[in-house]
């Protein structure tokens, strides 16, 4: 049985992850932290921890990831708007333990973004390229961390530079998440759309990803190799 140890149970998606990982054969919840709470990263957990799942904040992930390497755990960061230190903190722990950074921890979020990849590589330079993508108006980044992978993956498999005015972040109610990717041509438009109705969906994916990255040895992983997508 994996143990594991949740980082920012009190938000939203923590709770939920934990509530939902007592149900998991896979797993054992050693630990519920939040740096609100009496327990951090400072204090010793009173159970050695194999897996962590952080959805925090900036902050919460720099005290996660140090509770990663105290521990010699695998850590998942589903926690977005990750500063570039943070990231750089991230890339030098990766020597050591094995770590995951998925702002977005959905299959079908996963199988957008190789989607969109093919689609910009199979179409070619003669169409132009948005994302788009909706949150609740409680949601602090924008544009999402989702929006921003999705970028970064058409960048690296297809040497498309997205300008920043082609990524449009809406913050509405109590929207859980939609992203869309359309790309116009002469004559057509293509979408590829996907809609978040539960937050379920993402800690049941943070539970798979971990998982998978249990026992991995130590470097950087992403959820498409969790998936198979790469």
């Amino acid at each position: 049985m994996i143990r594991l140890a949740v980082h920012g149970a009190r938000g939203r998606m923590g709770a939920r992850t934990c509530s939902l990982s007592r149900d998991d054969p896979r797993f054992e919840l050693v630990a519920q932290i939040d740096l609100e709470s009496n327990a951090s990263a400072s204090q010793p957990i009173g159970a050695p921890v194999d897996v962590i799942i952080d959805f925090s904040s900036n902050e919460g992930a720099a005290s996660a990831l140090a509770l990663a390497l105290e521990h010699g755990a695998a850590i998942l960061f589903g926690t977005t708007g990750l500063s570039r230190q943070t990231l750089s903190d991230i890339e030098v722990a990766s020597h050591t333990v094995p770590v995951m950074v998925a702002p977005n921890t959905s299959a079908g979020v996963a199988v957008l973004n190789h989607l969109a990849a093919e689609a910009a590589r199979l179409l070619g330079p003669g169409y132009t390229i948005d994302i788009v993508e909706v949150h609740h108006a409680m949601k602090r980044d924008a544009p999402s961390g989702t929006a921003l992978r999705v970028a970064e993956t058409l960048r690296r498999r297809t040497g498309i530079e997205l300008p920043a005015d082609r990524i449009h972040a809406i913050r509405t109610g109590d929207v859980v998440g939609e992203h869309t990717v359309e790309l116009a041509g002469a004559g057509e438009r293509l979408k590829i759309f996907h809609m978040a109705t539960s937050r379920d969906l993402f800690a049941r994916g943070a539970l798979d990803a971990a998982a998978w990255l249990h026992g991995r040895p130590p470097g950087r992983y992403t959820i498409e190799q969790a998936l198979g997508l790469e």
